[in-house]
Formats: C-alpha cells, sequence, structure tokens
C-alpha cells in the first residue's frame, strides 16, 4: 500500500469516525443532561465543541474525497453547506435544554442571545475563509494552471458563500431562524442525489467491484445500485419526516421525540452511503492523480 492509498482509506476512514464522536457525545451528555429534542440542540450542551469539531473536519474530509464529475460536484457544495450546520445553532424553546435560559423577543423558539457573539464570529470566519479559498483556487489556475480541474468545486464554493453571505448580511433574524435547518436538509439532500447518481450509473458487466483504479473506472455492481436506490428514497422520506415535525410544531414532543430520531436516522443513512462509497472506491487512491497519469 502506497502513502497517498493510506492517507486515502484512512480519510473514508475518519468520516465514519465524525459521526461515532458525534453519536458518543450526544450518549455521554444525555447522562448529565437527559435526552433532549433533536441532535442540534446538544449544540447548547457541554458536547458542543465535539459536535461542531466533528462536522467541520467531516466536511473537510468529503471535500477531498469527492471524487469527479456530477458527483464531486453534488460533494464539494454537500461540503460547503456542512459548516454551517455546525456554527449556526438549532433555534430552541424555554426548557428545552436544561440550565439554558431562552427569552425570545418573538415566537417561542429562537437562539439564545448569549450564543450570539459565538455565531456572528463562527460565520464570519467560514465566509472569509471560504473566500480565501476559492481564490487561491482561481489564482492557481490562472498562474500555472495548477488546480483547473478545481474550478467548477470554486465555483459551487462561491455560490454557496454568496447565498449565506446574502441570507446572514440582508435578513440576519431569518437566517438564525432557519439556516441549520435549510442546511442540514440540503447537505442530507445532496448526499441523497449523489446515491442517486450511483444508482442510475450502468451496472458493471461482471457484476463485481473494480480491482485497481483507472481513469475510467468501471461502473458500480447491480447490488451497489441498488442499494444506493434504496438508501437515497430512505435519506429524502426521512428529512421530508424530519422537516415536516419541525413545521407542524412536533420537534418537542417526547417517547421519542421525532426530530432527534429523524436526525439519528439521517447520520445512520450517511454512514451506510460513506460504507458503500468505501466499498466501491477502496482502491482508488485519487481518481484525478489516476487520470493525470494516464
Amino acid at each position: 500500500m502506497t502513502a497517498l492509498e493510506r492517507t486515502y482509506r484512512n480519510g473514508r476512514i475518519a468520516i465514519g469516525g465524525t459521526v461515532l464522536l458525534i453519536g458518543i457525545a450526544v450518549i455521554v451528555t444525555s447522562f448529565r443532561t437527559g435526552v433532549l429534542g433533536s441532535i442540534s440542540a446538544y449544540y447548547y450542551t457541554p458536547a458542543r465543541n465535539v459536535l461542531v469539531g466533528a462536522l467541520l473536519a467531516a466536511s473537510v474530509a468529503i471535500l477531498v474525497l469527492s471524487g469527479r464529475g456530477a458527483q464531486r460536484a453534488l460533494l464539494d457544495a454537500a461540503a460547503v453547506v456542512a459548516p454551517v450546520i455546525a456554527l449556526v445553532p438549532t433555534p430552541v424553546g424555554a426548557g428545552a435544554v436544561p440550565g439554558v435560559a431562552v427569552e425570545c423577543a418573538s415566537g417561542s423558539r429562537c437562539v439564545p442571545a448569549d450564543v450570539l457573539p459565538d455565531v456572528q464570529v463562527g460565520v464570519a470566519v467560514y465566509l472569509i475563509a471560504g473566500a480565501l479559498a476559492v481564490g487561491v483556487v482561481v489564482a492557481l489556475a490562472a498562474a500555472s494552471g495548477a488546480g483547473r480541474g478545481a474550478l467548477p468545486s470554486a465555483g459551487v464554493a462561491a455560490g454557496v458563500l454568496a447565498i449565506v453571505a446574502a441570507w446572514w448580511t440582508l435578513a440576519p433574524d431569518a437566517f438564525l431562524a432557519g439556516a441549520h435547518l435549510a442546511a442540514a436538509v440540503v447537505f442530507f439532500g445532496l448526499v441523497a442525489a449523489v446515491a442517486v447518481v450511483n444508482a442510475v450509473a450502468p451496472p458493471s458487466r461482471s457484476g463485481a467491484l473494480p480491482a485497481q483504479p483507472t481513469a475510467h473506472r468501471r461502473p458500480p455492481a447491480r447490488w451497489l445500485r441498488r442499494s444506493y436506490g434504496v438508501l437515497a428514497a430512505a435519506l429524502v422520506l426521512d428529512l421530508a419526516l424530519t422537516v415536516a415535525a419541525v413545521l407542524t410544531g412536533h420537534a418537542d414532543d417526547t417517547a421519542p421525540p421525532p426530530v432527534l430520531m429523524g436526525e439519528s436516522i439521517a447520520l445512520a443513512l450517511f454512514v451506510v452511503f460513506w460504507v458503500l462509497q468505501s466499498a466501491e472506491r477502496w482502491d482508488d487512491p485519487d481518481p484525478a492523480v489516476l487520470a493525470a497519469r494516464s
């Protein structure tokens, strides 16, 4: 195994590890706070550092391992959206999180005032760092042609950053009220879209996984295509039910909390998606490098 292959495989394992960290943090914290109405609500507990760090790490890893073609564009967009889930908390109501004072000027749910400075800094850093990253990619492509293949991804990132910046600047109250949910739905929706892309790919003639990567990879085996299709359908259904629970005012229901269940299922399906991706692409150290060598 080469160093490149080892790095590639470790990155794939690390993405699954970030979800494991989120699960452990939620379980450990629940012994102190009780079970909350959603995973997102744990932002207001001591689990916050783990949740934010895991989501940011996952976004970087997804960006690195996004692949090629339509999948690359979709996963790059998901990776750029993911930090918004981490940095902008979900609105909560009074009593939703033990020990957290919630006083909303209007409505029954809001982002508590004492965390607003953290959100402001987080969003500012996200926008500035994202703009710098896009600028570096464009500058490298213009100066030497290096990284020209990343220009589509840079365009996707610039679009996402522009939307976030406009929403945050022009309607900050609406941003705080809806950005977390919107980002989560977009993120998992993009993952579902990638699963659909893989599900409709023509089947491999041999029905087996490709043994070694090439510049032109064989399409996924039939069992993988079927698995991607089932996963996409399950993820879309789960997202629809979870959003419906939020919009109909059942976000804080108990026994069991519907949003908590929906988020848990979405994360589990994301892990399944990444396991399928890793099974299919385990021997692909870097498709872009392989294409350049061919």
